[in-house]
């Protein structure tokens, strides 16, 4: 196995690299959600009124009794912790690290599941070691509960579990994988969600991880990233794109479209005005709906001009699930700039409040991609003979 060394990172006038792409990724993948874990759940007045105006960077927990306050307890969100949206991401890098190729539905079941069930590790917002599956959500839970006892077939163990991000928050290591190229990275992210989601959550997943694709495109914009979205997207989920991304091009900064982009996106979500009160057709399959994250993120993305710092405050500030959505156009933002579009000073807090490895998840999945590249073409080339000699052609 080749070992690849990180080269230096470019300066602004330098397109990044393949490995820089790969590292501002998932460096803005993590600090979106370390800046968002403390205000998920909340409005934009919430937040304005809880820290006395806009989030500009990395805050402490809402609740100072964080500790036995509900729904928060028992974790500590805040104080640059990433959330399971960075432990999931990284476990499905470590999963490309084992498998060292594509993934299906079928790498869920035998390497994701037991990655969450058997070896702990340190969670931030736990304080402590501990199984990945002692922090994740309920609707993350099901994909154990289903292909580890229930043995279903992990092509459609995502059938029947609620519509939401989670499938989508972790899937932009298979379009860092398939970098530049959206539509595999689109079919990848379909197979692997289907051992999660259903419906627009699965479609979610798909598109993300096309968003993070088209970002590596040398030249890309968040034009272009949002173009290559509704290129591929289906049904709800494209028509909110479309809906979000009208309204973010009328602005030039998130204050002012945080009201818009949520009345754009309300028709298409299942959730409801009260984020932490769903309505009853909360998070059911529908053709004609979408989660909210992606096309917020999306909106974010446009409106922050592919800024991180823009992109990721603003995502942040939208209040609801910002975690994710700032995961989100955090990691497309990262990757259209590369490691030093991410600032800094938030990239070394998080991975210090978190004791968190930040660069090591990314030097593999470089690796990875390298790898899947070479079986691409070799595969590509092999066709090509096939198919020549098939059709009589020399």
């Amino acid at each position: 196995m080749t070992t690849l060394s990180t080269p230096p990172t470019p300066s602004a006038t330098e397109t990044p690299t393949l490995a820089d792409r790969v590292t501002g990724c998932l460096l803005g993948a993590a600090v979106g959600d370390a800046l968002g874990g403390p205000v998920e759940g909340y409005s934009p007045d919430q937040i304005v009124e809880r820290h006395g105006g806009r989030v500009t960077g990395i805050v402490g927990p809402w609740n100072e009794d964080w500790r036995t306050a509900r729904p928060i307890a028992p974790y500590h969100k805040g104080d640059g912790h990433v959330t399971d949206d960075t432990l999931m991401t990284h476990a499905l890098v470590r999963v490309y690290g084992t498998v060292r190729d594509h993934l299906d539905a079928y790498a869920v079941a035998e390497h994701l599941v037991p990655d969450l069930m058997s070896t702990p590790r340190w969670i931030p917002e736990l304080e402590a070691e501990a199984l990945p599956l002692q922090r994740i959500f309920l609707a993350e839970k099901w994909i154990v509960a289903r292909l580890h006892y229930g043995h279903v077939d992990p092509r459609e163990a995502g059938t029947g579990n609620i519509v939401n991000c989670g499938a989508a928050m972790y899937m932009a290591p298979v379009g860092l994988v398939n970098a530049a190229h959206p539509a595999a990275a689109y079919t990848e992210a379909l197979d692997v969600a289907g051992a999660h989601q259903s419906s627009y959550g699965r479609e979610a997943a798909g598109v993300f991880a096309a968003a993070v694709a088209a970002a590596c495109v040398p030249g890309a914009t968040p034009a272009s990233v949002v173009e290559a979205c509704l290129a591929l997207a289906k049904d709800g989920t494209r028509a909110a794109i479309e809906a979000v991304c009208e309204v973010a091009a009328c602005h030039g900064d998130a204050e002012s479209a945080l009201r818009g982009l949520r009345e754009a996106v309300a028709p298409f979500d299942t959730v409801g005005p009260n984020y932490r009160a769903p309505s009853l057709g909360a998070r059911r399959p529908s053709r004609l709906h979408s989660i909210e994250e992606l096309p917020v993120a999306l909106g974010m993305l446009l409106i922050g001009g592919g800024d991180v710092r823009r992109t990721v405050l603003g995502s942040v500030n939208y209040g609801r699930d910002c975690d994710s959505i700032a995961t989100m156009s955090g990691a497309i933002a990262g990757a259209l700039g590369g490691e030093s579009a991410v600032p800094a000073e938030w990239a070394s807090r998080v991975a210090e409040a978190s004791r968190l490895d930040l660069h090591a998840p990314a030097r593999m999945l470089t690796e990875v991609a390298y790898e899947v590249f070479a079986r691409d073409t070799e595969r590509r080339r092999a066709h090509e003979s096939a198919f020549a000699r098939l059709t009589g052609q020399r």
